[in-house]
């Protein structure tokens, strides 16, 4: 079998999917997903669908081709817009190869001609197809000029643990409940592990391992390096309990892969390297006898299995559907996720390619999908938004395709490589094996809540613009919280253009919050009701402020509700900004006694910072509290008005 290096990943993530992918049994109308962003929308598109995917190798019509040459010639663009999408449309799995550059034409002339959203798609399909014949900075230059969503907006990880902490007292951000967090001994072991599915039930994990001792199997010449078996573990009062083999299953060659039905009944596998094999690896089913032991066991034949590398199965609920990742001949890159339905005799259907959305010119392994709405997962290295080596995708599926696969972001995507996702039917752990940029080779298994970017019903839609008085963008981070249920919302960086956005679970409550180094925090509560806009204007930070509402009763230094929302504003900025100081002047007007007047002046001083120190936690030894008392008025004092105004308290932040 080959190894992990050669990229075949034969560890195998099991999946349980709820609905069977066929063109014989179609998804129920109220279970399809419908995406409102323009970004998705589109995939929804005839365009879209290839249908000649499994039907043709390569599509060729001379006369098409004729016909677009000489509008093009001609300069009838708007024509050509029209004829060389209708020829795209019909493109085999050797057109995404030989003829991306006709897909660049495409979506240059669907900038203009196009429905929007549709260029867009259509560049990506270019950027994970592209092999010859289009300058590759060109390529890059343009997806960075179209793409919103990029790995640089993504606030990193230990970031974040810096800006929670900060707020550890506060308790309004709060750190990641445990992401990145791995399964613990019982689980993992000093070599690979990986390959998790949840089984039939929530309690019982399936997942392969290489912790075997190497064996010596008889005949084959050579020494195995190590053993990949399938292993399974209970789970009990909380936690998981000692991984245990599948004695009957495991044998002298490799297993791995495997996957519950939804009735427990049979286990399907890859097994590799055996006797009866089409290939490297084949996809197998066991039945499990009335006395529990697993037997019967069967290769799924020549309709699933290759010559190639077949592995990574995803049995549906219903039993009908398959879905696996191979590297056979005839796909659009070194590995192509594909599925085969079975019939109503019970025999498997010829396998089929998922398509050019979802598979690349690289690697797509490890499809999971879920339990009850219409997403699947899969690891890929192949699609434009990559953290690492190979990261965990998420796409919806449309009416008769799939929608544009998203990263599920860097709560679970790290510099490493992620494979093998999977998720409860509850949604709330998911399941997963990631190695460590240093080395990529040993695999853990790791499991927390679910983050928001991974939740299949985070489909809602939060966008919005952060701006100043001026109309010009910000720097800042905008980061989300759900107030509801708690699940992990990865912070991110506004835009150039000061815009943002996220995908959020409907009917919840949520807390937006606004940060950055030149105004001060913005805080919204709100409840997500279908998709949202929200745009804030923002008050630049001068070195000197002077709040209004800061107006003391006469002769008095106590803090009054009225002044807590401005005070709140310093709080928050000293919180996120630890390297700032703060200065509190306070001043009075020229009536009285001068001596009570400085008392006075430093009495509300010293009380506002009492506020901040307490109320927001901010270290005492960054906030400098002097009254000044009358000694330095803003105006000559002639009314009432010039009093007031000279009656003020003053803040100036600096630096440490």
């Amino acid at each position: 079998m080959k190894t992990f290096l050669n990229a075949l990943l034969i560890g195998l993530g099991c999946l349980l999917v709820t609905h069977a992918f066929s063109q014989k049994k179609k998804f129920k109308k109220a279970e399809i997903i419908q995406l409102k962003d323009s970004l998705t929308s589109f995939s929804q598109s005839d365009i879209f669908e290839f249908p000649n995917v499994n039907k043709l190798r390569y599509y060729s019509n001379a006369a098409q081709i004729k016909q677009i040459k000489q509008l093009e010639a001609a300069g009838k663009e708007s024509e050509m817009y029209f004829a060389l999408r209708a020829y795209v449309k019909k493109f085999g799995i050797e057109n995404f190869a030989e003829n991306v550059p006709m897909i660049w034409k495409l979506a240059k002339l669907s900038e203009k001609y196009g429905p929007a959203g549709e260029s867009i798609l259509l560049f990506k399909l270019v950027v994970k197809h592209h092999q010859q014949g289009i300058n590759i900075n060109d390529l890059y230059k343009k997806y960075d000029s179209v793409e919103t969503n990029k790995k640089e907006y993504y606030v990193p990880l230990e970031h974040y643990y810096e800006l929670v902490n900060y707020r550890k007292e506060i308790d309004t951000l709060k750190p990641p409940r445990s992401v990145l967090t791995p399964m613990g001994e019982n689980i993992n072991s000093p070599k690979e592990d990986y390959g998790p599915a949840i089984g039939n039930v929530d309690y019982v994990l399936l997942f392969t391992s290489k912790r075997n001792e190497p064996a010596f199997p008889s005949g084959r010449g050579k020494e195995r390096t190590y053993n990949e078996d399938i292993f399974f573990s209970m789970k009990m009062d909380g936690g998981w309990m000692p991984a245990k083999g599948f004695n009957t299953i495991n044998t002298e060659y490799n297993e791995g892969s495997a996957c519950l039905s939804l009735d427990g009944k049979y286990l399907y596998f890859s097994r590799c390297n055996a006797p009866g094999t089409l290939g490297v690896c084949d996809l197998y089913v066991a039945h499990l006898n009335k006395d529990s032991v697993w037997a019967d066991i069967k290769n799924l034949g020549p309709n699933v299995n290759s010559t190639g590398w077949d592995s990574h199965p995803s049995v549906s609920h219903s039993g009908d559907t398959l879905f696996f990742a191979s590297n056979r001949l005839g796909g659009f890159g070194l590995s192509d996720i594909y599925f085969s339905v079975k019939d109503q005799k019970g025999n498997w259907g010829r396998a089929q390619n998922a398509g050019p959305i979802i598979n690349t010119a690289k690697s797509e392994v490890s499809p999971f999908y879920h339990h009850k709405s219409n997403v699947l997962y899969f690891s890929s290295d192949g699609h434009p938004l990559n953290f690492g080596d190979f990261d965990i995708y998420k796409s919806y599926r449309l009416k008769n395709t799939w929608g544009e696969p998203l990263n599920i972001g860097p709560l679970v995507n790290g510099a490493g490589s992620e494979y093998y996702f999977t998720i409860d039917s509850k949604s709330q752990e998911i399941y997963y094996a990631r190695s460590s940029e240093d080395d990529i080779k040993n695999l853990d298994l790791f499991s927390f809540p679910v983050p928001m970017e991974a939740h299949p019903e985070a489909v809602a839609k939060l966008k919005g613009h952060v701006k100043d008085r001026q109309g010009n963008s910000v720097k800042g981070i905008v980061s989300v919280i759900d107030l509801d249920q708690g699940v992990e919302v990865a912070p991110k960086f506004l835009r150039e253009d000061g815009s943002y956005d996220f995908s959020l679970i409907n009917k919840r409550n949520y807390l937006l919050i606004i940060q950055g180094d030149d105004f001060f925090r913005i805080e919204e509560l709100f409840f997500m009701e279908g998709d949202r806009e929200a745009n804030n204007v923002v008050e630049p930070i001068e070195s000197k402020i002077a709040f209004e509402s800061l107006e003391f009763e006469n002769g008095k230094s106590d803090i009054l509700e009225h002044m807590h929302s401005d005070l709140a504003k310093l709080g928050n900025f000293l919180i996120d900004h630890p390297e700032e100081k703060l200065k509190i002047s306070g001043h009075t007007d020229s009536s009285g006694n001068e001596d009570l007047n400085l008392q006075l002046s430093q009495s509300r001083a010293d009380a506002i910072k009492t506020f901040l120190t307490e109320f927001y936690k901010i270290d005492s030894n960054r906030i400098t509290a002097i009254g000044y008392g009358s000694s330095n008025p803003i105006v000559k004092e002639v009314t009432d008005e010039d009093k007031k105004l000279n009656r003020r308290v003053e803040f100036e932040l600096e630096k440490n």
